[in-house]
């Protein structure tokens, strides 16, 4: 499906930087929309074997006590992939989460179906007047009420899910290209600053 109204978005919070360093999963959060509507959303801790450190406690407040209790990765991803199907997806630093999805999805002997785009990447192009295109940054410039703690896995997908709305509305309203497809968003994400104006407008022709 190529509507970029219809993706899920994801946030992982994760013991670390790096899957091919260790680094695992510790929580999953994601919102499905279809169509910009809500249809679903998804959110579990998952215990990665091992502690995390003080930092990371500190930085999600996700503590090894909520931890030992959660249900292992391996059972929660598989879960997931479900919930995600065949949609294509979206994160904000989508690199990061990328990597974490194929490494645990990896674990459990599957693969996704979608491709990502990476709303940081896209808000660089239609917000450049920004300050910096951090979550809570945009968040702020796009005057959305906050009313949750950001670095939890399904506060930052929904505040992801709104600034991914916030764009595809912006395109509609700046350039006339309503119902844009998931692949104009991703080669969006490729095209420079000085570009997005021609690009989007011979997308509407």
């Amino acid at each position: 499906m190529d509507k970029a109204d219809t993706v899920v978005v994801l946030d992982f919070e994760t013991t670390g930087l790096s899957p091919s360093l260790g680094d695992r999963a510790i929580e999953i959060g994601a919102v499905r929309i279809e169509g910009g509507e809500v249809t679903g959303r998804f959110q579990e801790l998952m215990n990665p074997g091992c502690r995390i450190s003080g930092f990371i406690e500190d930085y999600t407040g996700i503590t090894n006590g909520m931890l030992r209790d959660a249900e292992p990765c391996e059972v929660v991803m598989e879960r997931f992939a479900e919930f995600i199907g065949g949609h294509n997806l979206v994160a904000h630093n989508a690199s990061f989460d990328q990597r974490f999805l194929d490494a645990e999805l990896a674990r459990i002997s599957q693969r996704r179906v979608g491709d990502f785009v990476c709303s940081m990447l896209a808000a660089r192009r239609l917000f450049q007047d920004a300050p910096n295109h951090q979550l809570g940054t945009l968040v702020r410039y796009a005057n959305f009420s906050v009313d949750g703690v950001f670095h939890r896995a399904l506060y930052d997908s929904e505040m992801t899910t709104k600034l991914w709305i916030r764009m595809l509305d912006t395109i509609g309203d700046r350039y006339g290209l309503f119902d844009a497809p998931f692949s104009v968003m991703r080669k969006l994400c490729r095209t420079p600053k000085r570009s997005v104006d021609g690009f989007l407008a011979k997308c509407v022709c």
